[in-house]
């Protein structure tokens, strides 16, 4: 039982190690792909916004400055607005002018916005909100009629006509504007010319492959850092646990190490004894924290789809092993060092 419950205790930090990079990955990876799906070869974004914050608005009428650019074939202007904390937004969007760049969006079931109204939501904000086409939402002090639920992958988890998210935000603003070109291969060309218009504000200009190159764990502000704390403190729980239960192990085991230690076994002999059954345990939990990440996976993605992503993280496997060895393989030493050095007189004569 003790050796079950510290089973147990090595594998959640193992889960926590497991959960934490599939959610980052996964909430970057859903983020690129929905970049992705709008079609756009560039993105301008108005000045102090960063990859991952979205600050101001500029005006409309950039959108047909950029439009009649060389080598610009299309440019769509959006509002993008959070709804839901960070995690959850909508977007306000010309449909007719977004079904050009992109190829528009594949229904699940419902279509288009018809009236003021209506909003259009992707599939896993639906499984979220337990609603269905023609059924009311609530979002923004309002209430909407969800028109038709869409494939995810493109733009924010809801949809609202352009004009209508403009009069409930800003009127005459956008606060992204995305250009299609006529050959991709021209949007470093086409980023130097933007960059030289003259009194042009100072718009953050971006083909779509730079912009996406910045959502990796690396990039994101403290991610990294934030990881391996969580792994360090992994390591402290895996070797608190096994230097804790290997330690009460050799005490209940005194009289038994004493007869090993009598038949000749050396102190090698009892050392490595004690640190494989540490090293079982740590592939143990491992395994255990595996499963658990499966069920976390399970959890996320049956009660909260659109607000969170988490994918299984197969490459960190071998990492938290080695990570949960290394804890459980010091956690054991002093235990194995204490065991082999103990009399075998007085282990025999110990009750």
């Amino acid at each position: 039982m003790r050796s079950l419950l510290s089973v147990l205790l090595i594998g959640v930090p193992v889960t926590l190690i497991l959960c934490l990079v599939g959610l980052s990955h996964g909430m970057l990876e859903d983020q690129s792909r929905r970049t992705r799906g709008i079609g756009a070869d560039i993105i301008i974004r108005p000045p102090g916004s960063t990859a991952f914050q979205l600050t101001g608005s500029v005006s409309q009428k950039f959108v047909d400055l950029f439009r009649g650019q060389p080598h610009v074939a299309l440019a769509l202007g959006v509002v993008n607005q959070p709804i839901e904390g960070l995690t959850v937004g909508a977007t306000g969007v010309d449909l007719a002018a977004f079904e050009q760049m992109s190829g528009g969006f594949t229904f699940v079931s419902g279509g288009p916005f018809q009236h003021p109204d209506d909003v259009i939501i992707d599939e896993y904000y639906a499984r979220q909100k337990h609603v269905a086409v023609g059924d009311r939402l609530e979002l923004m002090n309002r209430s909407w009629r969800v028109a038709g639920i869409f494939e995810n992958g493109k733009l924010q988890r809801v949809v609202m006509p352009l004009g209508v998210l403009q009069d409930l935000t800003e009127k005459g603003k956008v606060t992204q504007i995305y250009l299609k070109l006529d050959n991709p291969a021209n949007a470093a060309a086409v980023i130097q010319q933007l960059k030289s218009i003259k009194d042009l504000p100072d718009f953050k200009i971006l083909s779509v492959e730079e912009f996406l190159s910045l959502f990796s764990v690396d990039s994101l502000p403290g991610l990294k850092e934030f990881v391996w704390v969580v792994v360090t403190i992994g390591v402290v729980i895996g070797f608190a646990v096994v230097c804790l239960s290997m330690y009460m192990a050799v005490l209940q085991r005194t009289r038994e190490i004493g007869i090993l230690k009598s038949l000749g076994g050396s102190k090698a002999f009892i050392l490595r004894i004690i640190l494989a059954e540490a090293l079982i345990m740590g592939v143990g939990g491992t395994a255990l924290g595996i499963v658990m990440s499966y069920g976390a996976w399970w959890l996320i993605k049956t009660l909260v789809p659109a607000s969170i992503q988490m994918v299984i993280a197969y490459d960190w496997w071998p990492i938290a092993l080695l990570i949960t060895l290394v804890g459980t393989g010091l956690g054991s030493l002093y235990p194995g060092f204490t065991a082999a050095q103990s009399d075998p007189i007085e282990a025999l004569a110990y009750e």
